[in-house]
């Protein structure tokens, strides 16, 4: 007589199978497929939080102290809900990594700016990560250090072109022309190589840079990063793929 079955199903979360919990800035503009808060972006369930009237101007101008309460609340919410992994839609949010990591309890991966150290120690020697974000007047020494990269980082913005930069460093816009946005991306990538020859891959701070990711890294011949790689990579330590053990078919009901 066979064994009885010893399938488990373990509690101690109110929501399964949604390991990502993403602290959202508080938008109205179109978020196209590629960006966070399009959910036909993710190959698997997130979790989503708006931070309300945390708008992108406040999130790019405001000191970190201002910040670190409503989003490590909010972060904190999304934990106690089941997210086992936290990050958010806004690479400037790099200013209050440390404070989400510290009161969190579950890993926390903020902002794509955090690749930057990993992918130059991938490149031969003497080439460098660009990046590539809304406004190089806006992002600073201070971003980059607290993601762990090179203050000497070289960056490209998008502010030579209007549309991108009307739209998505805006806080009341509803309506993108996305082929003039594509254009003012693929120009600010032309931009960043011809002034850093020594580029020899781009990542992209923000994410609503993300729905033209493959365009530019067709256009300018590099590879290029942004958070939606990011937070591929950081979920499949979350949930990596079970390949079963060997004589037997995977289980789908432990779950923790």
């Amino acid at each position: 007589m066979s064994a009885p079955s010893q399938r488990r199903a373990h509690g101690g979360k109110t929501i399964y199978g949604a390991r990502i919990g993403v602290v959202m800035v508080d938008t109205v503009f179109p978020r196209m497929p590629g960006d966070f808060g399009n959910m036909v972006t993710w190959p698997f369930p997130v979790m989503i939080k708006i931070v309300r009237g945390y708008s992108p101007t406040k999130v790019t101008t405001l000191p970190a102290e201002e910040m670190m309460e409503p989003f490590a609340v909010a972060a904190e919410e999304l934990v106690a809900e089941g997210a086992d992994g936290i990050t958010s839609s806004c690479g400037f949010l790099s200013l209050v990594q440390e404070e989400l990591r510290r009161r969190c309890g579950v890993p926390v991966a903020v902002s794509a700016l955090m690749q930057v150290p990993f992918i130059e120690r991938l490149l031969p020697p003497g080439k460098r990560v660009g990046v590539l974000t809304v406004s190089t007047r806006l992002l600073e020494e201070r971003h980059l250090v607290a993601a762990g990269a090179a203050a000497d980082t070289p960056l490209g913005g998008c502010e030579n072109g209007s549309e991108f930069v009307r739209i998505f460093a805006a806080d009341d816009q509803v309506e993108v022309d996305a082929a003039a946005a594509e254009r003012d991306v693929l120009q600010a990538g032309d931009e960043l190589m011809a002034r850093h020859p020594e580029i020899a891959a781009v990542v992209l701070e923000c994410t609503n840079l993300q729905p033209f990711t493959r365009a530019l890294r067709d256009h300018i011949g590099v590879p290029v990063y942004d958070a939606y790689s990011f937070v591929c990579w950081f979920h499949a330590g979350l949930a990596p793929r079970d390949f079963g053990h060997p004589g037997s078919a995977p289980s789908p009901w432990r779950e923790r």
